[in-house]
């Protein structure tokens, strides 16, 4: 079965408060998920139309338990305490 993965690609930096709140919620939340963290922040070099700013990309057994792990309790709580303090393009997609 392809596994499926979680990309956010910010397009600003976010609020660090905002972005602090969110952290702690949102690592034990998609982790709980079954979401195992790939890579994260470190360098990122910009083509074509993307923004060369904070990358991160979490790998789950299923494009379905992606899908699930963004729309649980615990992540949309992450999302509630980030209130707008990130600009970023989130992506849920299968693998090969």
């Amino acid at each position: 079965m392809p596994k499926g993965y979680m990309l956010s690609a910010h397009r600003r930096p976010a609020d660090p408060e905002k972005r602090d709140a969110y952290a702690k919620l949102a690592g034990p939340a998609l982790e709980a998920a079954g979401g195992k963290l790939i890579a994260a922040g470190g360098r990122v070099e910009a083509r074509e139309n993307g923004l060369a700013e904070r990358t991160v990309l979490i790998e789950f057994e299923s494009y379905e338990a992606a899908v699930a792990g963004y729309d649980s309790d615990l992540y949309q709580e992450a999302l509630r305490a980030l209130d707008g303090g990130a600009d970023r393009d989130i992506r849920l997609f299968e693998g090969l």
